[in-house]
Parts: structure tokens; sequence; C-alpha cells
């Protein structure tokens, strides 16, 4: 038997519920990069290819491009935020969600590439933007959390 604890959720750990936000946070934050890069090419006329999101050369202040990359990458770190606002809901979770998150990408980067990722600009962008996720998301998750519960000033009822 599951206890309840004073809030929404039980007091067990729940491993299928973790599974389903790591794989929903990676499918939307995959998915809305893969737009905002689509998007920002589109401003610079660009063909917008995997290696945008995956490869670590990518990221530079040489060009244009590798600055929309990077804008798009920041951008992406907001949109997490959110993503763990709504799917996570718990700012005690947010680090681990923003990192998670992140290992994964380190990885696959890792497993595209087929070398480890050693540029400094790939990984100033990655800690800059686990950094924002984290704190963003846990700012409106401790907004949600601390909100004041409504009391009902209606006809009391019995429980």
């Amino acid at each position: 038997m599951k206890k309840l604890t004073g809030s929404f959720r039980y007091a067990q750990w729940d491993p299928w519920l973790l599974i389903s936000q790591i794989v929903c946070m990676q499918c939307v934050l995959y998915t809305s990069l893969g737009l905002l890069l689509t998007i920002l090419g589109g401003l610079t006329s660009d063909t917008r290819t995997l290696d945008h999101i995956f490869e670590y050369h990518e990221i530079q202040i040489r060009d244009l491009g590798g600055k929309l990359v990077i804008f798009a990458f920041v951008i992406n770190a907001l949109v997490g935020a959110v993503a763990l606002w709504f799917i996570v809901e718990r700012t005690k979770q947010c680090l681990d969600f923003s990192c998670t998150w992140h290992l994964f990408h380190l990885i696959v980067c890792w497993c595209y590439n087929g070398s480890f990722p050693t540029t400094f600009s790939w990984w100033l962008l990655n800690i800059a933007c686990v950094s924002l996720m984290c704190v963003c998301g846990e700012f409106l998750c401790l907004r949600s959390e601390l909100q004041a519960i409504p009391l009902s000033l209606g006809p009391k009822t019995d429980l």
C-alpha cells in the first residue's frame, strides 16, 4: 500500500514515472531545439542538419551560423525550464532532470562525432544551459509549490 504524504505525490519511489518524465523531457527538448534551429536557419538561408545539434564544432562565434546555434541552445534551455515546470513539477528534481538531459546529450554527441567533445565552447555552452535550465525551472516550480491553498468560504461540508 502506498502512503500519501501531505503533497500531491506518493512517498514511494516510482521508476515508471521517472522514466516517462525523462523520455518526455528528451522528446520535448530535442523537438524544440530542432524547431528553433530550423526557424533560425531560415533567417540565414542556411540548410540545417543534425550536425547543428550534435556536432560540437558547430558551436563557435566566428560566423552568424555558429552564433545562431548558440542562441538556439540558450532559448532551448528556457524551453526546458518551462518543460520542467509542466512535466516534472518539483523544485527538488529540476537539477536532476537538467543534468540528465545534458548527460544524454553528451553521450549522443560523443557517439555522433566518434570522439569525446573537447572544445571549450561546447562545454561552456552546455554548462551555461544546464545552469539556466535548472535555475529557471526551479523558479517556476517553486512559484507553483508555494502558492497559497485556496480555502472555500462556502458552507462547510463534513468529510
